[in-house]
């Protein structure tokens, strides 16, 4: 394994955080409060180990920028979609922990208040963290 790898390993960590969110959503939409918490937090932990991932590598790579190689309007769509995760990728990293904190505390109304808000932000993120790796690394690679 080289520093090159963790872009897709970050991918693939981001995936698992997506399937283990919709897991829970659907335990808690279906009553299942015990197996929506064992799915948040194994979500939590592999977003967190995500981040690590992610910090080492631009500590790794030195923040060198990874250029996208599309053109024309689909750069415009990246660079958009790229704006919009990285503000609420910012976003997230308050909102998950108190989301988190609100249930682990029994303060479960406060807690459904917050995921309202705060399930989609973080759903859109981890799908969106995979979108980008597809763009950068897959589909429009920058030529070298």
């Amino acid at each position: 394994m080289n520093v090159h790898d963790i872009p897709a390993i970050n991918a693939a960590l981001n995936g698992l955080a997506t399937l283990l969110m919709t897991g829970g959503f659907i335990a808690i939409m279906s009553g299942k409060r015990e197996v929506h918490r064992g799915f948040m937090l194994s979500a939590g932990v592999v977003s967190a180990v995500f981040l690590v991932g992610y910090v080492a590598h631009k500590i790794l790579v030195r923040g060198v920028h990874t250029p996208f190689g599309g053109e024309g309007a689909i750069k415009a769509v990246y660079y958009a979609m790229l704006l919009s995760h990285i503000l609420l990728a910012m976003s997230i990293a308050y909102l998950v922990p108190r989301t988190f904190w609100l249930a682990i505390k029994g303060d479960y109304e406060r807690h459904k208040a917050w995921a309202r808000w705060t399930f989609p932000i973080w759903y859109y993120v981890s799908v969106t963290g995979v979108l980008v790796y597809f763009f950068l690394y897959r589909w429009w690679p920058a030529a070298v």
